[in-house]
């Protein structure tokens, strides 16, 4: 099955203005949201810069390339880590060569996101949840810092780099009636490789008595 590769999004994104700043990379739009949630009262917000995607028209082509949308998405998910129903054994193969006729290879140097440790399953099954919006990963982040110890709140937040040309996957197509359309996803269904190549904490500071951690982890996927 031939396949085509999906243009670089970040091309067409960068550089941009956010809150009076020219950010050049999606990198440097990630960190100044960190910032600003951190040691501001501001509140990471994926809206604006979901408007900023739905306008792009790079991005409209990523998710005109599928109609899935996150429901199916959970639903392979569920198939795919039952172990203990054996009429649906073989569900999960045939889910996911059917995802698999949609897949395109991801552009190189495209940067995606993803909050909190990484699934120790991901390597050996190679499906991964990631996000254009840096704003939807801080925001998974917060929600996982929550389960922590109250003195101590550590936010975990990745950056995937796309390093080879064989990775594939699709943007999951969002009801626009949904919450759920403002989380701009991207389903990565097979890679070679993914490692860990920095991994540094951005600060720590103090906000109403609680000691906050900020955990930058940045992975190459091939």
């Amino acid at each position: 099955m031939s396949r085509s590769t999906l243009p670089l999004l970040d091309s067409s994104l960068y550089p941009q203005l956010w809150q009076q700043q020219i950010l050049l990379s999606p990198q440097a739009l990630l960190l100044s949201m960190l910032s600003a949630t951190l040691n501001t009262d501001v509140t990471a917000d994926t809206n604006d810069f979901a408007k900023q995607l739905v306008a792009n028209e790079v991005y409209q082509e990523w998710i005109n390339t599928t109609v899935f949308g996150r429901y199916l998405h959970r639903n392979f998910i569920a198939f795919y880590q039952q172990t203990e129903d054996s009429f649906n054994t073989d569900m999960p193969a045939i889910f996911r060569q059917e995802l698999m006729r949609h897949t395109q290879y991801l552009p190189l140097n495209q940067v995606l996101f993803f909050a909190g440790d990484m699934p120790k399953s991901v390597r050996q099954i190679k499906i991964l949840t990631t996000t254009v919006n840096p704003a939807t990963a801080i925001i998974n982040a917060q929600i996982m810092s929550q389960k922590l110890t109250v003195n101590n709140s550590k936010l975990i937040v990745n950056q995937i780099a796309i390093t080879g040309k064989q990775v594939l996957g699709f943007a999951i197509r969002h009801n626009k009636r949904t919450s759920e359309r403002l989380r701009n996803e991207v389903l990565i269904l097979d890679f070679q490789d993914l490692r860990l190549v920095n991994e540094q904490v951005i600060e720590d500071i103090k906000k109403s008595n609680i000691e906050f951690s900020i955990l930058l982890r940045s992975y190459e996927i091939r």
